[in-house]
């Protein structure tokens, strides 16, 4: 299956490249060879097996369920006693945004 020069211009199309010249030539060759290479591929006659879209299967989530774990709550009076610098309730960082309190 050889792609001309109109397929790979279509292509560099739909991806808003601009080929002129050589480089059309360049590119046709280019994907030419890549195509090649699957070649090998589509030589296997593979009926049962059933197409996949994820490598771990039917995996649907691997996020744990949400859930408040009290032993795991950090004091708001044990995390400000680690900050370099804290104001009230708050933690105090420089700005970043220009002019302002420091």
């Amino acid at each position: 299956m050889a792609l001309t020069n109109d397929d790979v211009l279509g292509i560099a199309d739909y991806a808003r490249i601009a080929l002129e010249g050589d480089e059309l030539a360049q590119m046709t060759a280019y994907m030419n060879d890549a195509v090649a290479m699957l070649e090998p591929v589509l030589a296997y006659n593979l009926p049962d097996v059933e197409p996949t879209f994820h490598p771990i299967g039917d995996l649907s989530n691997v996020m744990r369920v949400d859930a408040v774990a009290p032993e795991r709550d950090l004091a708001r009076e044990t995390a400000l006693a680690n900050a370099a610098s804290a104001k009230g309730d708050s933690f105090r960082v420089p700005s970043i945004l220009g002019e302002g309190e420091a």
